[in-house]
């Protein structure tokens, strides 16, 4: 079975003037919240050779990526950066999943909304609203591979909050 977390990242500064979004960092709360829903999607995971992280290259989706990561045993150092996913529609971040080589059985990505929960309704034809540090756990056919993936063809199993 081919799966793909799709992960928001977690509560970030606020937008002010002093600093780029794209440099806004996680909050103490953002944090909490991200290790505690790594925390319940690493009882239901295995990391092999098979895994693939990939993150916008925003601060606050990178700090998310690491810290859920090092709990999910994968190697912080092999996450792939993807500036397409930073404000992106869901469409161009469906690109970045379509370029995910054959190999791969098990997502996660990390990212912002609206794109993410946009993606999620696309590729499932279910509604979901994805919050910070929310993750939603889609599966789809072992026939079908990331680069095949497009609207309806996955299944929503499960959205951890």
């Amino acid at each position: 079975m081919r799966r793909i977390y799709i992960i928001r990242h977690g509560k970030a500064e606020d937008p002010n003037f002093s600093k780029r979004d794209f440099d806004r960092n996680l909050v103490e709360r953002g944090r909490q919240d991200a290790m505690r829903v790594a925390h319940e999607i690493a009882a239901d995971i295995v990391i092999d050779q098979q895994t693939l992280a990939i993150s916008s290259s925003a601060n606050r989706a990178i700090q998310t990526a690491e810290l859920m990561c090092a709990i999910f045993d994968y190697p912080t150092d092999r996450i792939q950066k993807a500036m397409q996913i930073y404000e992106a529609h869901h469409l161009d971040i469906l690109k970045v999943i379509n370029s995910i080589p054959d190999d791969v059985h098990t997502v996660f990505l990390f990212g912002h909304n609206p794109g993410l929960s946009s993606l999620v309704t696309y590729l499932t034809d279910e509604y979901a609203e994805l919050k910070t540090a929310y993750a939603a756990y889609l599966e789809f056919p072992d026939s079908m591979t990331f680069p095949q993936l497009s609207g309806q063809t996955a299944a929503l199993q499960h959205i951890f909050e």
